[in-house]
């Protein structure tokens, strides 16, 4: 039997309550950086590994040799009677959760039975995040509530993967006219997705716009920011180091919108530092008041799935408002 989390905390704690079977994280920030269509198998390893190497600090090689380990370990899936998915609700899940289905509908899936436990609440626990919160025992118990994996979700799952590796978002959009329902969080999570485009108010998308209010209202640490901001917006499933990124990107533009500590904003370190002070600049503050919009001060160059945002691409934006994706400036 092989159990495949969603990281290292969920398999660590199944591995220690000695629960049967091989326990396997995946490891990988599928809502984070380029995720293109089109590409071969070895394109797509150098891209994600020249991401991974960028945004956390890491040598590229090596993120690239990790690739390739991880993908023979996922293929040994076919060595197991049985494979059990381990995944949450919020998007860095859900991501993750869709890339991982529509590789298995390439696979030679032999007589292994898939199932998929897949959680957004846990009885008796408050403010509930993730996996990670539970005990051995408490997981354990998911067990027997695990869901079988067919057609239907793999057919969704193939559909999810292929809009969000598309350079057009107008993908997400018509899959979220479609039945998703096979798999009950994903509706959100592309929601969610959506939201991370620039906002026709400011040109910044929900993720960092939220990031500056708390650093207003006075998340002047990274260490007191990174627990509000996952209390606020738990259903993203930022770590520390995906939310630094963001934070990061904010400072080293040509107008920054924060300031990191009492360094350069080109010298913020690579990985998230807890004891990091965060502060609005005046660009910042008129930014998050709506009063400029960061993209005409500072242009773009970002990747949200396939969709590669800069200056000479089309100009996508989020209306909130009219809950709508939208062409053209603010």
């Amino acid at each position: 039997m092989l159990h495949i989390h969603n990281g290292d905390s969920t398999a660590n704690t199944l591995r220690e309550f000695e629960f049967p079977g091989e326990h396997f994280a995946f490891q990988e920030v599928l809502m984070g950086g380029p995720a293109p269509s089109g590409l071969s198998q070895e394109d797509w390893r150098q891209t994600r590994a020249r991401y991974l190497a960028e945004a956390y600090d890491l040598d590229v090689e090596e993120c690239l040799k990790n690739l390739i380990k991880q993908e023979a370990a996922l293929e040994k899936f076919v060595d197991h009677d049985k494979t059990i998915l381990w995944f949450e609700h919020d998007l860095f899940c859900q991501i993750n959760l869709i890339y991982l289905l529509d590789w298995f509908t390439r696979q030679e899936k032999s007589n292994a039975k898939l199932s998929l436990i897949c959680i957004s609440e846990f009885p008796g626990v408050e403010n509930f995040r993730g996996l990670g919160q539970l005990t051995g025992e408490q997981m354990a118990s998911l067990f027997l509530d695990r869901r079988a994996i067919g057609d239907e979700q793999f057919d969704t799952a193939a559909k999810a993967w292929a809009a969000y590796c598309a350079p057009d978002p107008r993908r997400l959009v018509d899959l979220m006219g479609q039945d998703t329902s096979s798999l009950p969080f994903l509706r959100e999570a592309l929601h969610l997705q959506l939201e991370r485009f620039p906002s026709v108010a400011n040109g910044l998308g929900r993720i960092e716009n939220k990031a500056l209010e708390l650093i207003s209202s006075g998340g002047t640490t990274f260490k007191s920011l990174f627990p509000r901001f996952g209390r606020s917006e738990s259903a993203y499933g930022l770590g520390d180091s995906q939310l630094w990124n963001e934070l990061r990107r904010l400072a080293r533009v040509t107008n920054p919108l924060i300031k990191i500590g009492a360094v350069s904003a080109h010298e913020v370190a690579s990985s998230a530092d807890l004891e990091a002070t965060l502060e609005l600049t005046e660009t910042g503050r008129a930014v998050l008041a709506g009063h400029s919009d960061f993209v005409e001060l500072n242009g773009i160059d970002q990747w949200l799935g396939g969709v590669h945002l800069d200056d000479c691409a089309t100009n996508w934006r989020w209306d909130a408002q009219r809950e709508m994706l939208i062409e053209g400036s603010r």
